[in-house]
């Protein structure tokens, strides 16, 4: 795991670095540069709900598992946090909407 975010924190740093020669003239409008800012946003937006959802979803497994009569609490707290690591990605689209669009 800190090797992967070792690795996407030196891509990102990359693209930071590189930013500035692309605004040289790289002969791409100013549209297609906000749609591809737009896909990597939700991208990864998309993959840090997903790995907060397997995540979450596996802790309620365990837990439940471990302890059979707190399910219900623990369902309840599972759907509750599920909801809100999917609005993270609702909302990351509905920028993506105002902005691009």
């Amino acid at each position: 795991m800190r090797k992967a975010l070792t690795i996407s924190f030196l891509a990102i740093a990359l693209f930071m670095i590189a930013s500035p020669a692309s605004a040289q003239g790289s002969g791409m409008s100013d549209k297609a540069v906000a749609y591809i800012a737009a896909a990597f946003g939700m991208a990864i937006a998309s993959a840090i709900c997903g790995l907060a959802q397997a995540k979450a979803t596996a802790a309620a497994c365990e837990g439940m598992a471990r302890n059979p009569g707190a399910s219900d609490a623990i369902r309840f707290a599972l759907i509750l946090g599920l909801a809100l690591i999917e609005s993270l990605a609702l909302y990351t689209l509905v920028i993506v909407f105002v902005k691009v669009g």
